[in-house]
């Protein structure tokens, strides 16, 4: 091989070696993935996560979100159900192409959920945050009455719109809003 063919080839395996994280910081979810950015705004905490692939849900990726969602009051760490998982992916996915989702509240403890009631008519004495089940989110950038919209076209369960707190609440129970 001629040098100047020679270095071209190395100039462009090199070249691709070096755009290789580019590309992968760009890449979206592959097909049959279902990715969330997720932002906790009391924690200062963020993650991308890939949390179903294959046909599965991934464990390792369940467990960072269950953490990044825990109560930070209490600093207790829930399960959270993976159909919330779901349903926030459905949404997200309206809102554009992998959105970061601000966290208002994931699950709560008993005590912080009783707390909160106790300070609030807006809490639920047995709200579905006790049980994983509820997560109040905002996406900067997104007017509120947007990211409600999309909640309540992903059709997964509750929908609550608090323009006065700016959020929206999504839960995995029937079908209702307010």
């Amino acid at each position: 091989m001629n040098p100047r063919r020679s270095f071209l080839k190395s100039s462009v395996v090199l070249a691709s070696a070096l755009s290789l994280p580019a590309m992968a910081r760009t890449a979206k979810a592959a097909p049959g993935e279902r990715t969330l950015r997720l932002y906790n705004t009391h924690t200062g905490e963020s993650l991308r996560s890939v949390f179903w692939a294959e046909g599965n849900f991934l464990p390792e990726s369940l467990a960072d979100i269950n953490k990044l969602l825990r109560d930070h009051r209490s600093n207790s760490v829930a399960e959270i159900d993976p159909q919330l998982l779901v349903l926030l992916n459905r949404v997200s996915t309206q809102l554009g192409s992998n959105p970061v989702l601000h966290v208002i509240s994931g699950y709560r403890s008993p005590e912080t959920n009783q707390k909160l009631a106790e300070a609030s008519d807006g809490v639920a004495r047995h709200s579905m945050h006790l049980e994983g089940k509820a997560i109040d989110i905002r996406m900067p950038g997104t007017s509120l009455s947007h990211v409600h919209k999309a909640a309540l076209n992903a059709r997964g369960g509750g929908v609550g719109y608090y323009p006065d707190s700016q959020f929206v609440h999504l839960d995995t129970g029937r079908l209702r809003r307010w």
